[in-house]
């Protein structure tokens, strides 16, 4: 419902370059993942997910540039057998 797109950006690939200081977080369930949003709007541009520990997941709808993407489905109501499915994949 936010119109999150998420594209998966290695950690070393990404870079903030301003706004920091307007970012606030939450965490909840496991823990794992952390929630990034402004404090101002709260637009939800990215954050840290627990299916992939080692990259951000940007929301492609916050870009400035539009860039082209393979959408691929995940069940988040299913989380477990959904990141399973991606093990899978590799």
């Amino acid at each position: 419902m936010t119109g999150f797109v998420h594209l998966m950006v290695p950690h070393d690939q990404f870079e903030l370059v301003s706004g920091r200081e307007a970012l606030s977080s939450y965490r909840f369930g496991t823990g794992a993942a952390e929630h990034l949003f402004c404090r101002h709007c709260g637009i939800k541009s990215f954050y840290q997910p627990r299916s992939h520990p080692d990259a951000w997941s940007v929301n492609a709808n916050c870009l400035d540039e539009e860039v082209e993407l393979i959408i691929e489905q995940f069940d988040g109501k299913n989380w477990e057998k959904a990141k399973a499915g991606l093990d899978e994949k590799g």
